[in-house]
C-alpha cells in the first residue's frame, strides 16, 4: 500500500510505463479527498520549451530507486488530459480525466473536488 507521506519523495522520479519506458517526471501527486490516498500524479512531458503535465492514475503503482512504474503505455499516459506546468486542475475538469482512463468519477463532499494536491 502507498502512503499518502511518502508521496513527497516521488517527486522528480522518473516515471516509467510496464515496459520500463520513460514518459516524464513526476511533478505533483494527487491523493482522494475521500480516503486521503494517492490517486493520481502529474508527469512534466515535453521539451524544455514546451513541457506540460498530463495526469495518470497510481493504480497498480510500483515504486523502485528512482522510479515510479505505473500500469498505463507510455502513448496512452502522454495523450491523457494535461494542464500548464503553472496551472491548477479546474474542478469542472476532474472527471474528464477519470473519464479518460475509464475510471469512476465519484466527487468529494456537494460541490467539492475528488482531487487535492500534495
Amino acid at each position: 500500500m502507498i502512503h499518502a507521506a511518502d508521496v513527497r519523495e516521488w517527486r522528480e522520479y522518473a516515471v516509467v510505463d510496464p515496459k520500463g519506458r520513460k514518459i516524464g517526471t513526476l511533478e505533483a501527486v494527487y491523493v482522494d479527498t475521500s480516503t486521503d490516498e494517492p490517486a493520481m500524479a502529474t508527469v512534466r512531458t515535453g521539451l524544455p520549451t514546451r513541457q506540460r503535465l498530463v495526469f495518470v492514475p497510481l493504480d497498480e503503482v510500483v515504486l523502485g530507486p528512482g522510479y515510479v512504474r505505473v500500469s498505463h503505455a507510455k502513448n496512452t499516459v502522454r495523450k491523457a488530459p494535461w494542464i500548464g506546468t503553472d496551472d491548477v486542475l479546474p474542478a469542472a475538469e476532474e472527471e474528464t480525466v477519470f473519464r479518460y482512463y475509464g475510471l469512476e468519477y465519484r466527487p468529494g463532499v456537494p460541490g467539492g473536488r475528488q482531487l487535492a494536491r500534495r
